[in-house]
């Protein structure tokens, strides 16, 4: 058994099937994967995500602490923004990936991947001696509950928050609706429009009730982890522990559009990401789509003109497109090229499969 998030119970109530996850007891799915993924590609679905982490870092040299552990420059982040960051080691890989809002003058939250929160605490405050900052890993005491899909502006303007009180895209406003206090953003993991609303434990349930009281019109469903996978792989974003680990860096990730080439600052692994965005990698990641009847998993054999050249990361059925579809590393030696034929090995045999641009699905973010 795992942790329970607060909205445990009500998951059970509406019928999930629940498995662990991270090291918390999650619903899966509560009808099925396919008619949840595309209730969210449709409409809007509604997410439980409270087992993801929230690290708060103040203090007068919060910036210039997070400057020395991501590649991304955070001096330059403004008060309500976001930023997708990367924790980087020594060599270059990922310890996780993160989003890092700016809230307040020195004042800064991460959001960290559920199993990795103890992970990413410990690893930040071995970072942080020196700093003048104040580190709380405050994930005990925080839920989050995220609403994804083409109509989820128009629920949250049900809730209460008129179009222009609603945070922009990568932005992030306070928000205070029927006696609910927290934050509202404008992220999400499946392509689509959405918010996540991050709150105190206490309001947790009530604010679920509220969504779905207001996006009833709207025929909105509670939507699993299942779809919420099958959601992020057609739009091609990570997942660590897949796509991402600690010896993939981010620029064999095809995550060099997230690091900028100006930052003079020092960051753990610099070095190695700054050479392999001069000199190349060994791998890299490609999408790919199959042509003969087969399921790509992760960690599933690519092949290439008869040798193996890598390994599938993520893969699975994708609903919006009635395909198998998958992600993996290559051997940059082979130039594999769009259009290019591979073969996966399943179960011992060969199926072909082309390599395709990426995401599979267009992103219909609303970006203002």
């Amino acid at each position: 058994m795992g942790n329970k998030t607060v909205l445990y119970n009500k998951h059970i109530e509406l019928g999930a099937k629940m498995v662990e996850f991270g090291g918390w007891d999650m619903p899966v799915q509560y009808t099925s994967i396919i008619e949840e993924h595309k209730t969210v590609r449709n409409s809007a679905g509604v997410f439980d995500v409270s087992h993801m982490g929230q690290i708060f870092v103040s203090g007068k040299q919060a910036v210039d602490f997070l400057q020395s552990i991501v590649p991304q420059d955070i001096a330059k982040l403004m008060i309500q923004k976001a930023e997708y960051c990367q924790l980087t080691r020594d060599n270059g890989g990922l310890t996780d990936d993160l989003i890092i809002y700016h809230l307040d003058k020195e004042l800064y939250l991460i959001i960290a991947n559920a199993a990795n929160v103890q992970k990413d605490f410990e690893w930040l405050t071995s970072k942080a001696k020196g700093f003048e900052i104040i580190l709380e890993n405050k994930s005990n005491e925080f839920s989050m509950i995220a609403l994804q899909g083409p109509n989820a502006g128009k629920i949250v303007k049900k809730l209460g928050l008129k179009e222009e009180e609603q945070p922009h895209f990568f932005t992030i406003k306070t928000f205070s609706l029927n006696g609910i206090e927290g934050y509202i953003a404008r992220t999400g993991y499946t392509g689509e429009d959405g918010f996540e609303f991050i709150i105190k434990n206490e309001y947790a349930l009530k604010l679920w009730d509220m969504i779905f009281k207001e996006g009833e019109e709207f025929k909105i469903k509670p939507v699993g982890l299942g779809a919420r996978d099958t959601l992020r792989l057609e739009a091609a974003l990570m997942l660590y522990g897949n796509d991402l680990n600690e010896d993939i860096t981010p620029i064999e990730a095809g995550l060099k559009w997230s690091i900028p080439a100006d930052k003079k600052e020092d960051y753990t692994g610099k070095n190695v990401i700054l050479s392999q965005i001069k000199n190349g990698v060994s791998k890299k990641l490609i999408g790919l789509e199959m042509t003969e009847r087969a399921i790509p998993r992760h960690g599933y054999e690519i092949y290439f003109q008869g040798h193996k050249t890598g390994v599938v990361s993520s893969g699975g059925y994708s609903p919006t497109l009635d395909k198998n579809i998958a992600m993996g590393y290559v051997d940059t030696k082979d130039n594999i090229t769009l259009d290019e034929t591979i073969e996966i090995m399943v179960r011992n045999k060969l199926y072909k499969a082309k390599v395709v641009k990426r995401p599979f699905v267009a992103k219909r973010y609303k970006i203002n």
